[in-house]
Formats: C-alpha cells, structure tokens, sequence
C-alpha cells in the first residue's frame, strides 16, 4: 500500500456535514467528502464527473492543531438597489412596473433612478426560470427583505489528510496536481484558501504505519493528537459517519455511510514536512 500526505492549513476553515443556507455548521475536522472534492477540482474533474477510483481512497486525518471555532454572522440583500438594465431583460413583469418611472426619467437613469417604482422586489434577481405561461425568464426570488445566515468556521487550524490506495501512480498524479490544480482549492469553502503547500508525498505503508510516523505540523498544539482512520463495516469501536462522496452532480448530489475508529498517535517521526509557506 502507499499513502499521500495532506496538509491542510488555513486561517479559516469550514467542513460542513449538515449544511443548509441559513445555516452553515462545520464538523471540528476534515470530512472526505470536502477532501475528495478538492482533489477532484485539482485534477480538474467537472462536477458532473464520475469519481471513478476517487470514491477507493482510504481516507484517515489527524488534528495537529484543532482550532477553534468561531461564528460568523451574515445579514445581506435588503435595502434599495439602483435599477439595472438587466433587471428589466431578466423579468418582463419588473420591467412593466418601471416603464412610467423610465419614460419620465432624465439625466442618466440606470444606476441612478431609485427602486421606488418596483418596490418589494429584489434588486438582483435569483432563482431565473422560464414562465410556465410566457416562457419569458423571470426572477424566482423577488422579495426586498433581507437574508440572515450563520456560518462556522474553524480558526487557525491545522490538519494532516492522508489517502491509501495501491497504486502509486494514482496518488503521485494527485500529489502533483495538489501543488498544480486546475482548478481553485479551498478548504471546506471559497473563503477559505488554503496557505504554503498542501502535498506532503506519498509514502509506503498504511494510514496507520505512515500517521505514526509523520512529524507534527509546524504549531501543534498537542504531541498526541487525534486520528480518525477509516475502516471495514463492524470493526470493534469503529463509529459511522456519512460523508462517503457518491457524486458532486449538482442535480444529484449523494453521499454514502462509511466507518471510523478514533485513536490518540504519538508520532515517532521518520516522514518530515518540507513546506513552503
């Protein structure tokens, strides 16, 4: 077996399981799904794309430095918008409302003229649809009220994610588009980008063997740190957990159970971090 060697450091970080949009939770580590996902984008997979030997991966994390988590609190949308022209292209009943304001309007009028005329409607239009009767676009979501939202984060954390997979091949083709992505890579959400290097090589041996022998992350704040390894269905103190990726497809998005056992390590390092911040 061979293992690749993730670090994940951040500022801030996020790891949502149960997140909806008023409400956005982190789990106090990484889930594989969010680790499985920025590995794809890095290799550039479409979201539409099959995960293929992706969904194999052995997955295990270690918290080197757990953070700690901190709340965000959003309040966005509300308020009076200027008008935009493609408020009116993107919502014909929108458009009406503001006709008389327009024909009386002087001087520069878009960016200028007050919402007044479509009062209770959202400045920036969502949720565009076909009318079922008109098939004109229309604006889904046109309420003026505005959106309040919680969002969690872990500061200042640090984490070690490690993949066990038998081919070697597969895990250096990830540990070189960790470092070259296709595509941006944040940690859990866009706001958290990750800091210095993300791959930390691939390794023989298992997730237990490599983890037990790894070095610290650079600020552990403990010398025994938690691990969560996966494991087989049923094994002794092993506790599920559903973050096991099916598919990214934004239509069908699912996920599947899969099994962990938690353990403390107190690492005897062999596998040292070379980093560059």
């Amino acid at each position: 077996m061979t293992v690749l060697l993730m670090r994940l450091a951040s500022p801030l970080q996020s790891w949502g399981a149960l997140a909806r949009f008023d409400r956005r939770d982190t789990q106090p580590r990484p889930t594989k799904s969010a680790v499985i996902g920025l590995i794809a984008a890095a290799l550039g997979y479409d979201r539409t794309q099959d995960l293929g030997p992706l969904a194999d991966l052995r997955f295990a994390t270690r918290a080197d430095r757990p953070g700690t988590a901190v709340r965000d609190f959003h309040v966005v949308g509300g308020g009076t918008y200027p008008l935009r022209p493609r408020d009116l292209i993107t919502d014909h009943r929108r458009a009406a409302k503001a006709a008389t304001a327009l024909e009386q309007a002087t001087g520069p009028t878009f960016g200028h003229l007050s919402a007044t005329a479509v009062a209770k409607w959202y400045g920036a239009p969502k949720e565009i649809a076909p009318d079922p009767n008109l098939g004109a676009l229309v604006a889904g979501n046109t309420t003026r009220d505005a959106i309040m939202s919680t969002r969690w984060y872990l500061a200042d954390a640090a984490f070690v994610a490690a993949l066990e997979h038998p081919d070697r091949e597969l895990l250096d083709r990830i540990s070189y588009a960790l470092e070259h992505p296709a595509r941006l890579l944040w940690l859990g959400r866009k706001s958290c980008p990750p800091t210095g290097s993300i791959s930390g090589g691939v390794h023989p041996g298992t997730l237990e063997t490599v983890l037990s022998t790894t070095a610290l992350l650079p600020g552990a704040t403990t010398e025994q740190p938690w691990a969560w390894i996966e494991t087989a269905p049923g094994t002794p103190g092993a506790g599920q957990t559903r973050d096991q990726p099916v598919t990214f497809h934004p239509e069908h998005r699912a996920h599947a159970p899969r099994w962990e056992t938690r353990t403390r390590l107190t690492p005897v390092p062999t596998i040292e971090w070379d980093i560059i911040p």
